[in-house]
């Protein structure tokens, strides 16, 4: 397996914390087009439910992020959500979606 990318590993890092510090079953950061970076976890909310990638992506675009890099996230699930692989890509076709297990270790 080659070696993950610095900036894709600190995305791991930074899904891995919003999903400690909030207790979410879900974490996801991506980094735009610019190099910033916007994380979330899942919202579950009686009138509003979100995927932690689709929160991640909303929380870009709502910034004025036109284009992804790159997503992670970080799930004890063994599938990345639909919902949230369709949002990144309705940005950037072709932006890599990493997912990684609660230790941080991309599936």
């Amino acid at each position: 397996m080659p070696e993950l990318d610095p900036e894709d590993a600190k995305l791991i890092t930074l899904a891995r914390s919003v999903r400690a510090r909030t207790g979410a079953a879900e974490g996801a950061a991506v980094r735009d087009k610019d190099g910033r970076t916007y994380l979330a976890g899942t919202v579950a909310l009686p009138s509003l439910s979100l995927s932690a990638l689709q929160a991640a992506v909303v929380a870009a675009v709502s910034s004025g992020a036109t284009g992804l890099e790159a997503a992670v996230v970080v799930s004890e699930s063994g599938s990345v959500d639909p919902g949230g692989a369709a949002a990144v890509a309705d940005l950037t076709a072709d932006a890599p979606v990493l997912l990684a297990d609660p230790s941080g270790a991309v599936r």
